[in-house]
């Protein structure tokens, strides 16, 4: 049997990035979260997109700029008929844009709450001796890396710190220090749990 356990971790975030704006009812900055809806505003052959914001505080609107006088010729029929009946994965890539909002906001509150599906790729929990984590992004997350195999796998942040300065936890493809790092599409983690009293713990809260 393979001592090598192989689970591939599929993180969706669980809240969008909610800016930061100055609400002109609540008369203060308020944080305004994602609607789910677009507007779409034609005048002629030009277009307008915004996808809708409300204050958490009053329910006042903002609107999140897609499209600027767009002509409707540049736009996709899909795409144009997604915004049009609010498609709610549309709505929530571009939610999750954070890049984007604070281009047109500047201030924006980002969570770390995160879901995590686990599925088996090789290998068998009965033998594991080192275990191999491949990260799959839905969105970008703001979730450091070392919260997030520490809620997973029942383990300390110090403990994790220890076993990547034993070299018995690696990294790809940022290396040193990538625990305090964002956990990243791609990244792969490696642990060496054979000499680990409670490695049978950690490789069952690994899943798969």
């Amino acid at each position: 049997m393979s001592q090598h356990l192989v689970i591939q971790w599929a993180i969706t975030p669980a809240i969008a990035p909610q800016p930061l704006i100055n609400c002109n009812r609540c008369g203060g900055v308020k944080a305004y979260r994602c609607s789910g809806k677009f507007r779409v505003n034609a005048n002629g052959k030009r277009i307008d997109v915004w996808l809708i914001y409300r204050c958490v505080d009053c329910d006042n609107s903002w609107n999140f700029g897609i499209f600027e006088r767009c002509n409707r010729r540049d736009i996709e029929p899909a795409l144009l008929r997604a915004l049009e009946s609010n498609d709610l994965g549309l709505a929530r890539r571009h939610a999750f844009d954070v890049v984007a909002l604070r281009n047109q906001v500047g201030r924006v509150e980002e969570f770390a709450d995160v879901a995590v599906r686990k599925l088996l790729l090789g290998g068998t929990r009965e033998s594991a001796a080192t275990l191999e984590l491949r990260l799959g992004l839905e969105m970008p997350t703001s979730l450091r890396l070392d919260r997030l195999l520490a809620n997973e796998l029942g383990i300390s942040r110090s403990r994790l710190q220890a076993l990547e300065e034993r070299r018995l936890l690696v990294v790809d493809p940022d290396g040193a220090k990538a625990l305090r790092k964002p956990a990243r599409q791609g990244m792969t983690i490696r642990l060496d749990l054979a000499g680990e009293p409670d490695h049978e713990a950690i490789i069952s809260a690994a899943g798969g």
